[in-house]
């Protein structure tokens, strides 16, 4: 079937692929905008996922500063070169994800930085939580393994919810950025700061 301009200048605006990528995947999809944007989001995926064990020693420190300036994050997000460092896209999904930090208070990165001490601590209490509420003592490991997958969901930045798109994660919103610019990018990692509060840093990963 005939793919219009339009269409494909639309599709490109709406995921920053290609031209080429958009209109291969507008012919794929019979014209279907919303099953080429998946296709395109999945090949997206793919691509990054071969970018991510490459080096990133280049990009930048980003600060947000909540109005009123009693609140503040200073972030370091990493890419291979500069040139990408200095891109619009990148710089927006820094400061994208330094005002998520502000707003959604996570206390590390990735969940492999978390202290096993204070993750096993949590498992016990929602096993005796479990336990407590009349539980089947079969059933209780289940419960309470999702219950910690729940509360890696709340403290750890990667598997938040964005919070200017609850429908992806922040892990999400890197990947796409990582497709979208063509390098591996990390978040590598930040300082939390509140008026009248101990700060909150999160080091970087080993």
């Amino acid at each position: 079937m005939g793919i219009s301009a339009a269409a494909v200048k639309d599709l490109r605006a709406r995921t920053g692929a290609g031209m080429m990528d958009c209109k291969k995947a507008l012919v794929e999809a019979d014209g279907d905008t919303e099953k080429a944007i998946e296709a395109l989001r999945k090949a997206g995926i793919a691509k990054a996922e071969k970018k991510s064990g490459r080096a990133a020693n280049d990009g930048a420190i980003s600060t947000y500063i909540h109005p009123g300036a009693k609140l503040g994050v200073l972030l370091e997000v990493n890419c291979e070169t500069d040139f990408v460092a200095k891109t619009p896209d990148f710089q927006q999904f820094t400061k994208d994800v330094a005002m998520h930090i502000a707003a959604s208070n996570p206390l590390v990165v990735s969940r492999e930085e978390l202290d096993p001490g204070v993750v096993e601590k949590e498992r016990e209490i929602f096993t005796e939580l479990t336990r407590k509420s009349g539980k089947p003592e079969k059933i209780i490991p289940k419960i309470v393994e999702g219950r910690i997958e729940k509360f890696y969901g709340e403290v750890v930045l990667l598997e938040q919810s964005f919070v200017k798109d609850p429908d992806k994660t922040v892990k999400d919103l890197l990947t796409e950025t990582i497709a979208k610019l063509g390098e591996n990018i990390t978040i590598s990692r930040f300082a939390r700061f509140e008026l009248g509060e101990v700060s909150k840093c999160a080091p970087a990963a080993d």
